[in-house]
């Protein structure tokens, strides 16, 4: 979603600011924009709608030079796509401010402030706090203070950095319910909501709280709690590479990230199984005594993520772990009754997610034994916030479509299995099995995607269809999920996803010739079971599109199939959720859309 960069500096900010936005165009956005206070001491804005590019080509045909700045990416929430909406907001020449997250109490304040003689730009509830700001530097003139009281009126969740003519050193930011990180320099400091923009210049970094408000200058940082008071946060070393950005030979980014996924699986194994045994220790030491509490487990999560946690909940309740999955938004706003012994599973790649990271914080005392994320990025909220993280090590995910992250989360998903497992008396020998067969995993994996090209020219069929049905059973009900939700989120075409057996209860009357029916037939005791569904679908003229195990047999006429190599049962959904993601690929491609960042959508949902 939105995304945020500043840098106070001795030199000009503006290639940073527009290097960091390019870094952050992953995250979704309808416009940006950026100010800097120029040498003669007052504030320079470009805003552009479209993308980085676009404000790009508005800065060197009439450039603009600071050495202290702040910039923006936006994803309308409020006000349609427009320069007058675009970041970052100013009220007259006083202040210039740029936000993430929602101002619930926006209507009021706006009204407020126009009683008062402020006029207003804009649809969005950010300029509101520009108004507010000015309003109070009247009798403040301090920034930071004028700061620490306006966010008192605010209601709702934000990331703010604020910059003002009259601070020729200072950026003032805070942060409430949308994260924030310092970046930190050698005479020169920075903010951005995710270290991925700030990495071609520092791996430095600070990482503010819940309710911090935060001083930037240039020869160093200052940090305030929610109280006010001075507040002391570690500064960490980001392991993350700046050339994780980079495409290579790929045509797009997600491209790339469904080829990793053999590698970043790989990664995710690495030292957590070894000669037929799962390293619980690598866990970290807290897990070993909350999986020794655990007697349920709930999973929150959002998207593609609460598809990972779906298929987790066969796995779970095969060794006999009771298991809710819940999406997040619904969650937390219902009244939860929490089984003794319950363990609160969280899963997001970002780890900001808004509406899980909120439904972390009312777990903490609604009873569970602990809280535990499966996450991708080790600085993020969730990361610190829950009692214990297994991280997936997928690396930066640039594609809004989510591929890698989803894979390795399901192959983390496996490891707390088997932890848990050990704790209902799963026999060393059938362990020693179910870790080779995760040993196994990226070879396999690897297997699928030399079909690439085979699933490409299947894709062919698709690229003038309206609507897709998704089927599967099982395990495999929430893999035909992801593989729906990934054909409309790139491609736009209406797809749908639904288990076999339910056919014949409403979805069967959308099949006809034109409907394009996807299927996973891994060789499992509902197969037969499947293949008859998918004879409901024959008989109503529906085409066929499956992918079967070796040892499958179809006998079924007018299909497409793509067969294979044999899969073990345990880590099949896994396998079988890549050659969708191709599948979905190749469709968006042929149909000329923006495939790593489709229309409408962010890869960060930071607000609610």
């Amino acid at each position: 979603m939105c995304g945020i960069v500043g840098a106070v500096a001795q030199r000009n900010v503006v290639p940073i600011l527009l290097e960091g936005l390019q870094r952050l165009e992953y995250r979704g956005y309808d416009s940006a924009g950026l100010a800097v206070r120029q040498a003669d001491g007052n504030l320079a804005r470009i805003r552009a709608v479209g993308k980085v590019a676009m404000l790009r080509q508005l800065q060197e045909s009439n450039p603009i030079l600071g050495d202290l700045g702040i910039a923006h990416t936006r994803w309308a929430t409020h006000g349609m796509p427009a320069e007058r909406n675009a970041h970052p907001h100013m009220s007259g020449e006083k202040v210039a401010v740029v936000h993430n997250g929602i101002i619930e109490n926006h209507a009021e304040l706006r009204e407020e402030l126009k009683a008062k003689g402020y006029f207003f730009t804009s649809e969005t509830d950010t300029e509101v706090i520009a108004h507010l700001l000015a309003h109070l530097l009247e009798s403040e003139p301090d920034l930071l203070k004028a700061v620490q009281k306006a966010v008192k009126h605010l209601v709702g969740a934000y990331g703010l950095a604020v910059s003002s003519p009259d601070e020729p050193d200072r950026l003032v930011v805070a942060r409430a319910g949308s994260p924030l990180v310092v970046g930190l320099g050698v005479g020169e400091n920075f903010i951005a909501s995710d270290v991925f923009a700030l990495l071609p210049v520092t791996q430095r970094f600070v990482f503010l709280e819940e309710g911090d408000i935060a001083e930037i200058r240039r020869d160093g940082i200052r940090v305030f709690d929610v109280a006010g008071n001075p507040a002391q946060r570690p500064e960490r070393i980001s392991q993350i590479s700046a050339s994780t950005a980079d495409k290579g030979p790929y045509a797009h980014y997600m491209l790339k990230e469904i080829f990793e996924q053999p590698s970043v699986i790989a990664e995710t194994l690495e030292g957590r199984i070894h000669k037929g045994r799962l390293l619980e220790e690598s866990f970290g030491h807290e897990a070993r005594a909350l999986f020794d509490k655990t007697r349920g487990v709930h999973i929150i999560a959002c998207g593609t993520s609460y598809h990972a946690g779906l298929v987790a909940r066969y796995w779970l309740e095969e060794i006999g772990i009771p298991c809710a999955v819940e999406v997040a938004s619904e969650y937390r706003y219902r009244k939860v009754v929490v089984p003794e012994g319950t363990l609160f599973l969280s899963i997001s790649q970002s780890g900001e997610t808004a509406d899980t990271l909120a439904a972390l914080r009312f777990a903490k005392s609604a009873g569970y034994v602990g809280s535990l994320t499966i996450c991708n990025v080790p600085e993020s909220s969730l990361t610190r916030e829950s009692d214990v993280a297994l991280m997936t090590r997928a690396g930066p995910e640039i594609g809004v479509a989510s591929t890698k992250a989803f894979t390795t989360q399901l192959t983390a998903l496996r490891l707390v299995t088997l932890a848990l497992a050990r704790r209902r008396g799963l026999a060393a020998e059938d362990e020693k099995r179910l870790v080779d067969e995760l040993h196994a995993l990226p070879r396999q994996v690897e297997v699928v995607l030399e079909l690439s090209e085979a699933i490409r020219a299947m894709a062919a069929a698709f690229a003038d269809k309206q609507d897709a049905l998704f089927l599967g059973r099982g395990a495999f009900y929430p893999i035909a999920l992801e593989g729906a939700l990934k054909l409309k989120e790139i491609s736009y075409i209406h797809a749908e996803a639904y288990p076999a057996g339910e056919l014949k209860h409403g979805p069967l009357a959308l099949v006809d010739a034109s409907m394009p029916v996807v299927c996973a037939l891994p060789d499992d005791p509902l197969l037969d079971k499947v293949l008859s569904n998918l004879q409901e679908v024959r008989a109503r003229g529906g085409e066929l599109f499956l992918f079967s195990d070796q040892k499958v047999k179809i006998e079924l006429d007018r299909y497409q199939n793509l067969t294979l190599a044999d899969i073990y049962p345990s880590t099949a959904p896994i396998v079988y959720s890549v050659p969708l993601q191709l599948l979905a690929y190749h469709v968006a491609v042929l149909k000329g859309t923006d495939v790593d960042q489709p229309r409408n959508l962010a890869k960060s949902v930071t607000v609610e």
